[in-house]
């Protein structure tokens, strides 16, 4: 495990890593380079949201060590065996979900015309 959290905090320090790997190489967690090469910015945003809905509370720092490398090995996870549009990470994809459902007509909804 990194001994710098020592000095300015996991989570500190996860804020200044520049790049999804320095991040996994911090947290020592593998990874696909394949993977991340894909799906890097929904791995990060599903990560980021998940580190949001964590709870810290009463971990020392090892414990957030292992908090966070838990949550970015879930994030991962999550698109290992998915695909950012299966997954829906940004606005983007559930918009247009939305606009699609809105443009679909069920063959119920349809009437016969006696003209």
């Amino acid at each position: 495990m990194p001994k710098d959290f020592e000095e300015i905090g996991v989570l500190d320090h996860l804020g200044r890593l520049s790049s999804a790997e320095d991040i996994f190489t911090y947290l020592l967690l593998p990874y696909e380079e394949e993977v991340v090469n894909v799906s890097r910015l929904h791995i990060m945003k599903r990560f980021g949201a998940y580190l949001r809905d964590a709870d810290f509370g009463g971990l020392d720092e090892e414990g957030v060590f292992l908090a966070a490398r838990q949550v970015l090995k879930q994030a991962y996870g999550d698109f290992v065996d998915s695909t950012p549009l299966k997954e829906k990470v940004f606005k983007v994809f559930t918009d247009e979900e939305e606009k699609l459902k809105a443009r679909f007509v069920g063959i119920d909804a349809l009437k016969v015309s006696a003209t």
